[in-house]
């Protein structure tokens, strides 16, 4: 009788802990303020709302996915992603597809979710420059950024081709609607690493994070640099003496996926469902500047008439933007990435 009382009692803790694990989700983002925002607005409103446990990593992008799909141990369930590294990892297998009869996209501006990818902000990649070196007076185009006798001092710049190129092009006087016509080929993507070799002797760091492009700003490191708007709003607030325009930003997102042969797809992609609501979407630029992918998020109250102005996806300041292009970087980042590489080892 004392056996079979065991017996049972085992049975049912093993059962209560299988349940439990299956509550338990696993969630990769970048770090800095902006997993830090992530964390607030959605992670941990989400889980709570959901009585699931969210266990949060810091990782190194898709290339970590792709190393743990090929090895075939996946313990990731979600990852923040840029959106052109999502639509190339979705080609290359390293995703889920993602099921839109569960995760709500009717509210989303169009284009900011993809079969593989499903939007969470709006961002923009801008120059920023050091207001104790330029004041109110620093570059207002990306000519400007490149300009060394009228804008003095030292630059950082990305080490990653993402919202590298584009600029470069820009500054050498491509029009903003004709920039991916000119990438279209590997003569234009080396035009576009030319003008970057040509700034080079000026550029001092080439950042790898958007923690790192904070931090240069508020040591006073550089002059001026690449980065994300949010980003340098958080280091503003820190102390760091530092503007940006939006005039010529890349308007980009970022996005969650579920990778391939994630432990808890199912929960994950309920989770999924749950943090593309309104509700904590528009919870998200009371830490960090991006502007929301889910638009019913400017109805609810909680984003002001002043916050929204200062947010990527404002009509204007989306309106003197260039949107990247997904198809662009799903048929030319590889190549890209390997040609902007081999200059930054020369």
């Amino acid at each position: 009788m004392k056996l079979n009382l065991i017996m049972a009692l085992a049975s049912t803790l093993l059962a209560t802990t299988a349940i439990a694990q299956a509550e338990d989700l696993t969630v990769a983002s970048w770090g800095g303020s902006f997993q830090d925002a992530e964390s607030k607005a959605l992670f941990e409103p989400a889980a709570k709302e959901m009585g699931i446990t969210v266990k949060q990593e810091t990782y190194g992008g898709m290339s970590d996915v792709k190393l743990q799909v090929a090895t075939g141990k996946v313990t990731l369930d979600v990852v923040a992603s840029g959106s052109g590294s999502a639509a190339r990892a979705g080609d290359e297998g390293l995703l889920e597809p993602l099921d839109y009869d569960i995760i709500d996209v009717s509210d989303f501006y169009p284009g900011l979710y993809s079969k593989y990818c499903v939007g969470s902000d709006v961002f923009s990649t801008v120059y920023a420059w050091n207001t104790k070196t330029y004041g109110d007076k620093g570059p207002q185009s990306w000519a400007d950024f490149w300009d060394v006798k009228k804008f003095p001092g030292k630059r950082a710049y990305r080490n990653k081709v993402a919202g590298a190129l584009e600029p470069a092009l820009m500054a050498d006087g491509v029009a903003p609607e004709d920039v991916y016509k000119v990438l279209d080929s590997e003569e234009g993507i080396e035009r576009a690493i030319n003008k970057i070799r040509e700034l080079r002797p000026n550029i001092s760091v080439f950042w790898s994070s958007g923690a790192q492009q904070a931090q240069l700003m508020k040591d006073g490191e550089v002059d001026m640099t690449t980065g994300w708007n949010g980003r340098f709003d958080n280091a503003k607030k820190d102390g760091a003496k530092v503007a940006y325009s939006f005039n010529q930003g890349l308007l980009d997102y970022d996005c969650f996926g579920i990778p391939k042969g994630a432990p808890n797809k199912e929960l994950a992609m309920k989770f999924l469902a749950e943090i593309s609501k309104a509700k904590y979407q528009d919870d998200l630029p009371k830490y960090i500047t991006y502007g929301p992918t889910n638009k019913a998020a400017f109805d609810t109250g909680e984003i002001d008439e002043a916050t929204a102005k200062g947010l990527p996806s404002s009509p204007a300041n989306a309106e003197m933007q260039l949107p990247i292009s997904l198809e662009w970087y799903t048929k030319w980042e590889t190549t890209a990435s390997e040609m902007y590489q081999e200059m930054l080892t020369e």
